[in-house]
């Protein structure tokens, strides 16, 4: 689609709504369960029932939530040991957990929050260091796809000495074995990674926010570079920095999103040469060697999910659509904030194109934009998903709250 686009909003300021939430009108949220710690991302089952996977230093696990007719938590569980857990998807009844290493199925019985025997293995092997999501999918063929981001925010020389800028490695070695999305077959256990994958994707940083969609096909929100104008100030500016777009792109059978090597600037529209290579803000790389993303979204929002639509209850306009959760920029306090600590909305034609982003859901920091700090907000959107009857779940990662969105019904 090219640049940064202008992010509409069309929320109504709805009093009512729990912890200060904008929302559309017709929408309204309510507060379905809290103090689910180290919440990440969320997995429905087909009967209603809430997976949660939990990540956080000194949490690990999944959380599984059964609703009562109001739609609040009445029977909550934990289960299982699974470290840093952060991809989680249900794919023929039994329930897929990925941790940094490893991404493991639990069988449930009917109706059950926990499940039968021991995980079984499906993928073993991906690396322990670096960027640690691993945000997971499933196609309608009986494929899984699995995200690994790089082993860090540039692919530089060791490092570098005083007064130095860092140079680019050339070849990158983490390309040759992680900074991809990899598709395997979703039954069979023990599969190595990344040799008993199909790397499908390349030149991808970091990756929290990946799903696919019949329509639309296999899409992911990138998590562009950090740090960029501290480092080249000559070269990148503040204003540039936040430029550098965090990348939604169809993933095809050889994408390349063109990290280490280069970035794209959304302002612009233009893909640009990184300053490690010898980049200096103007020059672009070779036409045709790297994707253009489909939807540029302002730089360091951190978007940690992506769910398509597959609901009914939400306006025609929503169908086929995708939700981006943007966790919020870290760094230091900008009296303006950061970027992000929302969730946004990106329509889809019915041949899988996609339109314009609008702001779906905001607030969540508080009302002032200094809200969107780290130190001062109340709440980090950080997973969303559908439920069975068609409303939007969305958790925190601060508190762990989660709230349940719905269209067209009676508030409590």
């Amino acid at each position: 689609m090219g640049g940064i686009v202008v992010l509409a909003s069309g929320l109504a300021t709805q009093a009512a709504e729990p912890d200060g939430l904008q929302l559309p009108q017709g929408f309204h949220a309510s507060v379905v369960a809290d103090g689910i710690t180290g919440a990440r991302h969320l997995a429905f089952r087909s009967n209603g029932d809430l997976f949660v996977s939990l990540r956080g230093e000194k949490e690990s696990g999944v959380v599984a939530i059964h609703f009562d007719a109001d739609h609040k938590a009445a029977v909550v569980k934990r289960f299982g040991d699974v470290g840093g857990g952060t991809g989680i998807r249900f794919h023929r009844d039994a329930i897929f957990v990925a941790a940094p290493t490893a991404v493991y199925r639990f069988e449930l019985a009917p109706d059950a929050l926990t499940p039968v025997g021991e995980p079984v293995k499906i993928i073993v092997g991906m690396p322990d260091k670096g960027f640690t999501a691993r945000p997971i999918a499933f196609d309608d063929r009986g494929h899984l796809y699995v995200g690994v981001g790089g082993g860090s925010n540039l692919c530089v020389q060791g490092n570098a000495a005083a007064g130095e800028q860092p140079q680019g490695l050339s070849p990158c070695p983490d390309l040759a074995v992680r900074a991809g999305i990899w598709r395997f077959d979703a039954n069979r256990p023990n599969q190595q990674f990344p040799s008993d994958g199909t790397r499908i994707a390349t030149g991808v940083r970091d990756v929290g926010a990946l799903d696919w969609d019949q329509n639309a096909g296999l899409h992911m929100v990138m998590h562009n570079r950090n740090g960029t104008s501290r480092t080249w100030p000559q070269i990148v500016s503040p204003t540039d920095e936040n430029a550098i777009a965090e990348e939604m792109h169809r993933l095809g059978t050889a994408t390349d999103l063109g990290w280490p090597y280069t970035y794209y600037d959304g302002a612009r529209g233009i893909r640009l040469v990184a300053p490690e290579y010898g980049g200096d803000g103007k020059t672009q790389p070779t036409n045709g060697k790297y994707a253009t993303p489909e939807v540029a979204f302002p730089g360091h929002g951190a978007p940690l999910d992506l769910v398509f639509y597959t609901g009914r209850q939400f306006p025609k306009k929503y169908r086929n659509g995708a939700f981006v959760v943007f966790h919020g920029g870290n760094g230091p306090d900008l009296p303006d904030g950061h970027n992000g600590y929302d969730v946004m909305f990106v329509p889809f034609s019915r041949t899988g194109k996609a339109g314009s982003p609008l702001t779906f859901a905001t607030g969540f920091a508080g009302e002032a934009p200094a809200d969107r700090n780290v130190s001062r907000a109340k709440y980090r959107p950080v997973g969303a998903a559908v439920a069975p009857d068609g409303s939007l779940f969305i958790a925190d990662s601060n508190r762990g709250r989660i709230w349940r969105i719905s269209y067209g019904e009676a508030q409590n």
